[in-house]
């Protein structure tokens, strides 16, 4: 009867125009929570009719086999479904907030991947104040929160898995019969982060060059659309560039040492913390064999912030930049998440009004959200000028 009753309230919600939601976020974001609700139920559901063995009446070897072939569902999504509606039965806190459609699934199975023999304890222990953190941080940060708490909970187990990672590495190019190339390329965080930065970089260069090119062939600003080269264009280039510039590098030339940016904490007031500029938690064991080839820049976050430089300049560079980049790490609008290699250093309080070039009057905003600011400024806080 219940079920009858909810495909009613669904058949009237499918005959909806979906443009009737496009001035109501506050609808949206009610559906995406029913939704969640209903996956909860759903997830439920699928742990019960496994344990029922029911399914095994049709043949099946399995309840996730059952309702592959009657729902013609992917076995993936089927058996993520299944490992979830297990864990839960043990994870009462997630549970009560995956139900309340106050987390999603994505957030449970973050949880349920942290959660082993090795952690169980731990988990069960701190399990409501992590559900607290999925409930009230962004995606991202959560996992990181969650890698944290995971190298304290097993400090072996995550140093493990991390040379694990390092070992996995592998990076495959072949040539396909019709002469093009294709590739696969795994990574560990350090590395991938070295690479990354360098593709990046070239990328950007390009970039702009694309953008100067279609100004100067058009006559005004251009669109994205109007570059003659696409983003995964520039990327396959800037790659092909690497390889030419390392074939080009002269016999007995010194080696660069590649930089990347180590977030470490003060550790009496903050605990532990290590993590890449990007946000990638690491664990500290991960950056030994780098110590001696590369050169890696450590950011301490302490009580009373970072040294500030520059403070009546007009424009945000060197340390200070530097320092806001790594604090901030990304655009700090609440609804952007663009890296903060990619972003501008805002005046919390504008220059013309007296405001300091400091970290503490200095901020992360994206070329789009910058030209927003004057809508958006909050008041500074008490110690920015």
């Amino acid at each position: 009867m219940e079920l009858q009753a909810l495909a009613e309230v669904i058949d009237q919600l499918c005959d909806t125009d979906p443009a009737a939601w496009a001035g109501d976020g506050d609808a949206v974001v009610t559906l995406h929570r029913l939704s969640t609700r209903l996956e909860s139920i759903v997830t439920g559901a699928m742990a019960a009719f496994e344990a029922s063995g029911t399914w095994s009446a049709d043949g099946a070897r399995s309840a996730t086999a059952w309702i592959n072939t009657r729902c013609r569902t992917h076995p993936g999504h089927t058996g993520r479904l299944a490992r979830r509606g297990r864990a839960l039965r043990e994870m009462p806190a997630a549970a009560e907030a995956f139900g309340g459609g106050e987390i999603t699934g994505d957030h449970v199975d973050a949880l349920v991947r942290i959660r082993n023999p090795r952690t169980r304890g731990c988990f069960e222990r701190d399990e409501e104040q992590l559900v607290a953190y999925a409930k009230e941080l962004k995606f991202p940060e959560f996992l990181r929160t969650l890698a944290y708490w995971e190298q304290f909970a097993d400090p072996d187990g995550t140093e493990a898995a991390a040379e694990r990672q390092r070992s996995r590495r592998d990076v495959i190019v072949s040539e396909s019969i019709g002469g093009m190339w294709l590739g696969k390329i795994t990574l560990d965080p350090v590395s991938g982060t070295i690479v990354h930065n360098e593709l990046d970089r070239i990328e950007r260069a390009m970039f702009e060059a694309d953008w100067a090119e279609a100004t100067e062939r058009l006559g005004h600003v251009p669109t994205v659309a109007d570059l003659r080269r696409t983003p995964a264009d520039r990327r396959a280039d800037a790659l092909a560039e690497m390889a030419v510039r390392s074939a080009s590098c002269p016999d007995g030339a010194r080696r660069p040492r590649p930089l990347f940016s180590v977030l470490v904490d003060y550790p009496t007031l903050h605990g532990r913390l290590c993590q890449l500029a990007r946000g990638t938690v690491v664990t500290p064991g991960s950056l030994v064999p780098w110590l001696e080839a590369a050169d890696i820049e450590r950011a301490v976050f302490t009580p009373g912030g970072r040294v500030e430089v520059g403070h009546t300049t007009r424009l945000f560079t060197g340390a200070t930049r530097r320092a806001i980049e790594l604090r901030d790490r990304e655009c700090t609008h609440p609804y952007c998440d663009e890296p903060a290699e990619r972003c501008q250093v805002d005046h919390i309080l504008e220059y013309r009004n007296g405001g300091l070039t400091t970290q503490a009057n200095g901020r992360m905003l994206c070329a789009f959200h910058n030209r927003l600011r004057n809508y958006e400024r909050p008041p500074p806080d008490d110690d920015t000028g």
